[in-house]
């Protein structure tokens, strides 16, 4: 969701508009009878589709045409201008077509088109089996994307979860600072299992591989055979080992059951102390104070995110959260929770009637490793997201990788990364090898602030900075041995896709 609206609509396509009337971007913004439709030139060709991104409803003409695709300017969906289908991650809905005739100089929009079938995979090689562990965005993107390429074999998607696969990044954002009612937030409806035929297992845990025997054991003794296995756990959240963490008025925030439990203690509470300037505790902090409660972020570093986002946006951050009336108590960290306090390691007592642990998460790997699958930081996989045992892949956060541009393995922690490795994991087990190359994307929302990050940097050699950080309109680039290995923007949204068509491009 977002506060941004879609621009007004005024040309009418089926009237025809001059091929003139195109801009730089290839994209004309129009309407057939009232619908949104956008109008792509590729080639010589001009394409039709739905102008609104099925995602999060952002306007798709002000995004831009990549071959035959179009990409969403908010948070990157990539759909196919020819059939319609959402290629990448975090749409999964495709948009509907249009029928393009040109008259002499003008296009017009003459009706609308069914739906593209999309193609299935060979059934020669077609598994009759396949199971996902984890519900998160990993493993609901791989089970919707089975589907989608035609795989109708038995498929099973096993999670810990009280709840069916919702949208995650919402829980820190606008559900947790309550514009976003619970309806918006599930991923699917639970019609949609049953249509596709997905045997959802909620609230099951799974404690053993049996790779010889191809079969997956829950803790309550039920037994799952596969002859594809993805494995999708996803990452838990860090808990501090101080006195009192254990209190009822401490919580951390990776389900929709945690983002439920902070609401109802907000509820009641004036104070909320938060532990770790992360992008999770901060989106906290954010939501929480369109709350109206008081907000203290207790963090050891002096500039919330500046490993992340370097010094110059880490400052812009918290003095755009010191703006909205955000505490900060920096260089510290907590070393005691009390009922309705937080005592500092500088011996400072701040009041809290709740606290919130945003200090990071680590990978579920244990399960993998148990069943003798290659693992380091992560669950080692190739660039088809397979693990070291075949037949066995694995993709979201316990996935690491290798990068062959830079010659080493990364493990990122991003919704986005998620259902674009689940889908790419998907379309392996179906044996159609389709190598993972898709650049990292995440976004973070703060008040009526966005950025938008692409690519990734561990470390770099200098930031520069284009445009004004504090006028919030820029592009901050990350740069090692002379290359830009990320970028972050604020309000230049065309820039951030540019510059993720071009890492994919040379990646591919």
């Amino acid at each position: 969701m977002s506060s941004q609206g879609n621009p007004e609509v005024e040309l009418d396509l089926a009237a025809g508009v001059p091929i003139s009337a195109f801009g730089k971007n290839g994209l004309l913004k129009g309407q057939v009878d009232g619908e949104a439709v956008v109008l792509a030139r590729v080639g010589d060709e001009v394409l039709a589709v739905n102008a609104t991104c099925t995602h999060y409803g952002a306007s798709l003409g002000d995004g831009i045409v990549v071959g035959d695709t179009i990409r969403c300017p908010w948070h990157h969906a990539c759909f196919s201008l020819r059939t319609g289908e959402a290629l990448e991650a975090p749409a999964f809905d495709p948009l509907g077509r249009w029928k393009v005739e040109r008259r002499d100089d003008k296009i017009f929009v003459t009706g609308s088109l069914p739906a593209a079938e999309m193609a299935a995979p060979d059934v020669e090689r077609d598994p009759k089996r396949i199971v996902i562990v984890g519900g998160g965005a990993a493993g609901f993107a791989a089970a919707e994307m089975l589907r989608r390429r035609g795989f109708g074999g038995y498929l099973t998607l096993i999670s810990a979860d009280d709840d069916a696969p919702y949208d995650r990044p919402n829980l820190s954002k606008e559900f947790l600072a309550g514009t976003a009612e619970e309806s918006w937030i599930p991923l699917r409806s639970p019609k949609f299992y049953a249509r596709k035929q997905i045997d959802l297992q909620l609230r099951s845990s799974v404690e053993h591989i049996n790779v010889k025997a191809r079969e997956v054991l829950t803790a309550d003794g039920r037994g799952f055979q596969f002859d594809r296995l993805l494995l999708a756990t996803g990452a838990e959240p860090v808990r501090l080992p101080i006195p009192g963490a254990e209190r009822a008025n401490v919580f951390v925030l990776r389900s929709l059951a945690d983002s439920r439990a902070i609401i109802a203690a907000a509820e009641n509470a004036r104070t909320v102390g938060i532990l770790g300037a992360s992008f999770i505790g901060l989106e906290v902090a954010a939501s929480l104070r369109e709350r109206g409660l008081e907000v203290h972020v207790a963090a050891p570093e002096s500039t919330p995110l500046e490993k992340v986002l370097g010094p110059e946006l880490g400052a812009f951050i918290r003095s755009l959260h010191e703006e909205h009336g955000v505490h900060f108590h920096l260089g510290t960290t907590a070393t005691r929770i009390d009922d309705r306090s937080l005592r500092l390691s500088d011996d400072r007592v701040i009041d809290a009637d709740l606290v919130v642990m945003g200090v990071g998460v680590k990978p579920r790997i244990a399960l993998a490793k148990d069943a003798g699958i290659a693992v380091d930081g992560g669950v080692l996989v190739d660039e088809f997201m397979q693990t070291s045992i075949p037949g066995i892949f694995a993709a979201g956060d316990i996935a690491e990788w290798q990068d062959a541009e830079r010659a080493e393995r990364r493990r990122v922690e991003h919704w986005v990364v998620a259902e674009r490795q689940g889908q790419a994991a998907a379309e392996n087990m179906l044996g159609l090898r389709q190598p993972y190359s898709t650049p990292p994307f995440f976004w973070s929302a703060h008040y009526d602030v966005t950025i938008r990050y692409v690519g990734y940097a561990r470390s770099w050699d200098s930031v520069e900075i284009e445009g004004s950080i504090e006028g919030r309109d820029c592009a901050v680039r990350y740069r090692k041995a002379g290359k830009t290995v990320a970028l972050a923007t604020i309000g230049r949204d065309i820039e951030a896709l540019d510059f993720e068509a071009g890492m994919a491009e040379a990646s591919a």
